[in-house]
């Protein structure tokens, strides 16, 4: 996760930045902001506004942490707050780090695992306001989000929480594999609510929730000022040619030239695709055959942008070889994780 913490005091730098140390000790990129004269080494100056700054963050990272009052955390990401889905997490700390809350996507965005990670290394004591948590039943966005499932309809999910909470049984079934006992709540027998994994569109159960698996990662490249329409119209074309649907991608990858090409942006953002770009000396070093060019070493620094992004995000192994037409590429690459309940 990329993690931004912005701090206002003395004392709240000094939380933020154990803040910071914790969280990259556990794999996180982690970036730090503070007023110019309370910043230490590392720190970044904050320009703007607290709320231009929430902005940027909803955009771009997966998590903001404010050491500051909660209300003016409140205040600055009251604007740009849309959808559970798609909102980051957001997290309040006081500035000595006594107490941690969190304040938006506490399931899906995992402000809630986050908050408690920094509640242990912290010392802090976490204020977690969830029903299924403080009820200790099975949270389906909290299970969709570890096991890289797309919700189908946030309606029917709300729908299956509150069976769930009404002590209502809801039926399970996947078609991939699980590890783990069926948490509280879940059966494998009939019910009138259930929750299904599975890419196909079906329908076991009365009110069937579907758990859509988000295995492929997306490697894109294009010429400089490419026309968002056509890329738009060549990404979706080449999905239906592959058998993917727009559902199953949990990202889309490019080299960092890329970061702020218009039309890649204006997809990821429509379609709530995370955006990752790597330099070409990460993408040089990712295994694998590829469809390399001269060229595009010559252009980029890299052989083959679309293919090494698309494995490098995924962790996995190519599935669809580079596509090139008119100054745009297309690859796929599919990352292979079990569905736990663990």
């Amino acid at each position: 996760m990329e993690i931004r913490i912005l701090s206002y005091t003395s004392h709240g730098g000094e939380t933020a930045r154990r803040v910071s140390l914790a969280l990259e000790r556990s794999g996180h990129r982690c970036r730090t902001f503070a007023l110019e004269k309370f910043c230490k080494e590392g720190d970044e100056k904050l320009t703007v506004s607290a709320s231009e700054w929430a902005r940027d963050g909803f955009m771009k990272a997966d998590a903001l942490i404010f050491v500051c009052a909660a209300g003016i955390a409140v205040r600055a990401i009251a604007p740009w707050v849309k959808s559970k889905t798609t909102d980051p997490a957001v997290l309040v700390l006081d500035e000595k780090g006594t107490f941690v809350i969190p304040l938006l996507s506490g399931h899906i965005g995992g402000a809630n695992e986050l908050a408690l990670t920094l509640a242990n290394v912290l010392g802090a004591a976490p204020v977690i306001t969830t029903a299924t948590d403080l009820n200790d039943l099975f949270a389906v966005d909290v299970f969709a989000a570890k096991n890289h499932l797309r919700i189908s309809d946030m309606q029917l999910c709300k729908e299956v929480s509150a069976a769930l909470l009404a002590g209502e049984p809801v039926g399970f079934c996947s078609y991939l594999p699980v590890s783990g006992p069926l948490p509280k709540g879940l059966t494998d027998g009939e019910a009138t609510k259930g929750v299904c994994v599975s890419r196909e569109e079906i329908a076991p159960y009365p009110r069937t929730l579907r758990l859509i698996p988000q295995r492929f990662a997306l490697g894109v490249g294009c010429k400089k000022g490419k026309d968002r329409d056509a890329l738009d119209a060549f990404i979706r074309r080449n999905l239906v040619a592959s058998g993917v649907s727009i559902d199953e991608l949990f990202c889309m990858a490019s080299i960092d030239l890329k970061k702020d090409e218009p039309g890649l942006l204006t997809f990821s953002e429509k379609h709530r695709l995370p955006f990752y770009t790597y330099s070409a000396d990460e993408l040089n070093a990712v295994p694998g055959k590829f469809s390399g060019s001269a060229f595009v070493r010559e252009t980029t620094g890299t052989d083959c942008v679309s293919e090494r992004a698309a494995v490098k995000a995924s962790g996995g192994e190519l599935i669809v070889k580079k596509i090139a037409e008119d100054g745009m590429t297309f690859a796929l690459a599919k990352r292979e994780e079990e569905i736990s309940f663990v």
